[in-house]
């Protein structure tokens, strides 16, 4: 099932093209090349014949914001980690992604140099463009609030890291996915994600690039808002279509005044949902989200559960 996210508040963020009816568009347009083909196919073989849980649980990690720092000595600068291999897509990644209008930026990560040279835990790279959010995504094997008070050299502090916590697979096939990051007064880390309050700036940021090491993710963002500090993910399986369809309503019916909603953005079981989070100045009980559905790539399992 499919359900429309609804309009923007302020009235600033209206889009020439909706994301659902694009997303649609270029579903059936392969579902159509997919027939075809096996129609094709019939026809010459028919001729043929003729002839965890940890510290964590229940609330989101403290990402408590701090004065001006200065980044990690090993952090390597955004967008210099690079190889001459672009990321491998499934077949049918790079025609959905240009009839939705989408332009790959000119970068390339070398996974194999990050993980030897600056720590083994970098499994992703998240990069927004026009932004400072160009940061390796890290998971730790152990602790999932290790890169919340560690640096990417094991030194102790700010700014810490991206992250991710084990409740998520490092391949972002869960049918939602949480990022953390720190929002540090000198605006790096995830400190950008409020400028997203502003419809305005949503809809000339709208993707999300996430980097693999054998393929590129796109997602587009739909929503930023306010939400408690209730953990998204302990206690909660999403990959049961009851529970994910729940969790689709609650987004809907968040109440905050500065809620900026995408119009007519679709968002169905089958979907995939990245939530970056972090955290805001002077209200420790709350944090900041921005929300974006993939558009490439498998869709996300879901089974099926009694409503």
């Amino acid at each position: 099932m499919k359900r429309k996210m609804g309009s923007n508040k302020t009235g600033k963020n209206k889009i020439g093209n909706k994301l659902g009816s694009r997303k649609i568009f270029a579903r059936k347009k392969l579902y159509a090349l997919v027939l075809a083909g096996i129609l094709v196919c019939t026809m010459a073989a028919c001729g043929k014949e003729e002839g965890q849980e940890d510290s964590s649980a229940g609330s989101l990690p403290e990402q408590t914001e701090t004065a001006e720092v200065t980044e990690a000595p090993s952090t390597p600068e955004p967008g210099t980690a690079e190889s001459s291999a672009e990321p491998s897509v499934e077949e049918e990644e790079p025609d959905i992604l240009e009839q939705l209008g989408v332009t790959l930026p000119e970068k390339t990560v070398d996974f194999g140099e990050l993980q030897e040279k600056t720590n083994k835990d970098i499994y992703a790279w998240i990069y927004i463009p026009d932004t400072k959010i160009d940061y390796p995504v890290l998971q730790h094997p152990t602790d999932n609030t290790y890169y919340l008070n560690y640096n990417l050299d094991g030194s102790r502090g700010y700014p810490g890291c991206i992250y991710t916590e084990d409740y998520n697979a490092r391949d972002f096939s869960d049918p939602v996915t949480v990022v953390y990051g720190h929002n540090m007064k000198n605006g790096s880390m995830f400190a950008g994600l409020h400028k997203y309050s502003d419809g305005e700036y949503m809809e000339g940021h709208p993707y999300v690039f996430m980097y693999m090491e054998d393929r590129l993710y796109v997602y587009e963002i739909f929503a930023a808002y306010e939400y408690s500090n209730e953990h998204l993910l302990y206690n909660s399986d999403y990959s049961q279509k009851a529970q994910f369809e729940k969790y689709l309503e609650n987004m809907e019916t968040v109440r905050d005044m500065g809620k900026v909603i995408r119009e007519d953005v679709e968002v169905g079981a089958e979907d995939r949902i990245l939530t970056l989070s972090t955290c805001i100045s002077n209200k420790p009980n709350n944090r900041f989200l921005v929300q974006a559905v993939l558009l490439n790539g498998e869709e996300a399992g879901t089974a099926d559960a009694p409503e």
